[in-house]
Parts: C-alpha cells; sequence; structure tokens
C-alpha cells in the first residue's frame, strides 16, 4: 500500500512539475481544471477525496517553481477551513464552489496582517472564537519582499454576520490545526525551493570554468554543495514526518510541525543564499532569477511562525 501511494505522489509530482514549469504565474482556472484545488473535497461535493499528503507533493512543486497562484489561501487553507466544520448544507455548498472554481476562499487568521490570497478572492472567511463568520471586511494589499505571494491585511468592518458556521470539535484544537496545515504547506514550499536551488547550483557548478577546469572540481565548492544537500536531506524527512501528523490529524502534530517549519524555512534561505554565492557575480544578476527564490524562501521563513517561535513552542515542552 505504501509503495502505491509513493508511486502515485511520484506521478503527481512529474505531472506538477511539467505543468508549474511552463508558466510562473499559474492562473487560478488552470489549477481547478488540474483538479488540485479539490484534492482534499470529497467525491461527493466534486472533490477527489484526497488527503493532505497529496496536497504537500504540490505544494512543493509550486515552491520548487517559485510559482506564482492562489493554492496557498483560496485551496490549503480554504478546504482546510471548510472541512473543520460541522456539516451543514451552507459548508458543503462552499466545499463544492472551491472545488468547481466557482468561489475563490481567503481564510483570515488573527491578527489578520499578512493573510494569503484574500486580495482578490471573491470571499473572506474570518475565524472567531467558536467556528467562522463572514463578516463585511476591508482588504488592502500588503507589499512584501516576495513578489511571488499576494498578501493582504483585512480589516473588519462590522461583527454581525447572518450566519456563524461552527467548528465540529474543540475551536482552539482546530484553529490550532489549521494554523499547522498552513506551516506545513510553507515547510514544503521551502524544501521545494531549496531542491531547485542546488540542482542549479550543481549544474552550474559543471559548466562555469576557472583556471582551466569546472569550478565544481574545487574542494570548496565540493563542501558547499555537500552541506546543501545534507540540509535538505534532513528537511525532507521533517518535512514527511509532519505531512503525515497532519494528514493522520494525530494530536501530537505540533511538535513535528514545529520542527519541519523551523529547519526547512532556515535552510531554505541558507541554500538559496548559498547559491547566490556559488554561482558567482551573475548570481546577483535579475536574469539569473536566483533573488526570487532567496526573496521567496526569505518570506517563507516568516510565515506561520519563525523558526525562534517554533523552537520556543519546542522548548516548552522540557520545561
Amino acid at each position: 500500500m505504501e509503495r502505491e501511494f509513493e508511486e502515485f505522489h511520484e506521478e503527481l509530482r512529474s505531472v506538477a512539475g511539467d505543468l508549474l514549469a511552463k508558466d510562473r504565474g499559474v492562473e487560478w482556472s488552470v489549477l481547478v481544471d488540474a483538479g488540485w484545488v479539490g484534492l482534499e473535497v470529497p467525491e461527493q461535493l466534486g472533490g477527489a477525496g484526497a488527503t493532505f499528503a497529496e496536497v504537500a507533493v504540490i505544494c512543493e512543486e509550486i515552491g520548487r517553481a517559485a510559482s506564482i497562484s492562489s493554492y496557498l489561501g483560496s485551496a490549503v487553507l480554504a478546504v482546510g477551513a471548510l472541512k473543520a466544520l460541522r456539516p451543514s448544507d451552507t459548508r458543503d455548498r462552499l466545499l463544492s464552489d472551491v472545488a468547481s472554481g466557482t468561489v475563490r476562499v481567503a481564510v483570515a487568521l488573527e491578527p489578520f496582517d499578512f493573510v494569503p490570497d484574500a486580495d482578490d478572492a471573491d470571499r473572506i472567511l474570518v475565524l472567531t472564537n467558536d467556528g467562522i463568520a463572514e463578516p463585511s471586511v476591508t482588504v488592502a494589499p500588503r507589499p512584501v519582499v516576495d513578489e511571488t505571494r499576494r498578501l493582504a491585511t483585512v480589516t473588519v468592518d462590522g461583527r454581525e454576520v447572518s450566519e456563524v458556521l461552527r467548528f465540529a470539535g474543540d475551536p482552539q484544537t482546530a484553529v490550532r490545526r489549521l494554523v499547522d496545515r498552513a506551516a506545513v504547506a510553507i515547510a514544503c514550499d521551502s524544501l521545494g525551493l531549496s531542491e531547485a536551488m542546488l540542482s542549479a547550483t550543481v549544474a552550474y557548478a559543471k559548466v562555469r570554468n576557472q583556471f582551466g577546469r569546472p569550478i565544481g572540481s574545487f574542494q570548496a565548492v565540493k563542501h558547499d554543495c555537500a552541506d546543501m544537500q545534507v540540509a535538505i536531506a534532513v528537511s525532507r524527512q521533517l518535512v514527511s514526518a509532519a505531512v503525515e501528523a497532519v494528514a493522520e490529524d494525530r494530536p501530537d502534530a505540533g511538535v513535528a510541525v514545529a520542527m519541519a517549519k523551523s529547519h526547512a524555512s532556515s535552510t531554505g534561505v541558507e541554500v538559496a543564499g548559498k547559491a547566490m554565492q556559488l554561482h558567482g557575480g551573475i548570481g546577483y544578476t535579475w536574469e539569473s532569477g536566483i533573488h526570487v527564490y532567496l526573496k521567496r524562501a526569505a518570506l517563507n521563513r516568516s510565515l506561520f511562525g519563525s523558526p525562534a517561535a517554533h523552537r520556543r513552542q519546542l522548548a516548552q515542552r522540557y520545561r
């Protein structure tokens, strides 16, 4: 069974990689037609009935391509939030609309300062103490260092809403799981971009000559590439464990999530920075494109908990 899913994930990874390689900016309709938006939506509501493990594959490939898309906010967060609610006609209709691409939804988590993909969403869902509401809001785009992501500040204009959709279980647990889900999605993104930067660096080191031979033959370059490979291998192990914990909804998933997010997002910045250095002067030019990955890695490090914040969370276990 494990081998069966491994083969499916590799096939999904290959298809996603091919599609994302065509264009850095991926339209919402393309994500919908590919079936990625509705991966976790139940089949009876028009989705694929898959799990977060399949969503994680897409997140990794989006990071590998440094793709501009609304997948994080309008698919990963939106579907996760809706599935955490009690079954109702409204919830089921929203899930169906998201899967079909009819409606683009964004989810605002407090303090509402950096809400992914809220600027062009059709509906903004705001987390309350015991569920999700859809109040009147004002959305203001929030410029950030990474131009491949769209973040916004959401201001609630009024607290009166016609309906509050309640969480299926404990509200605090539901919100924590949603944040964990987002953090792992970012960790997957950082893992993908780290691998892309290592591949680009190794390829460049094979063809760039200095003193009559490829720079990849120099011991210092070999050591740097080896260090990058080791850090990425650790990231993959930690991210895989976190994805599995979130997909299986384990009660202690937060530990695996904190470990994966802190290491993978730090590694992303370190690998992208080292890639720029090893590319020499061309690495600092606009044409190289490495700056796109470095800026994305820098934002990933801050989104949904910095490495320091997650490590403090881990340290609480030993007090």
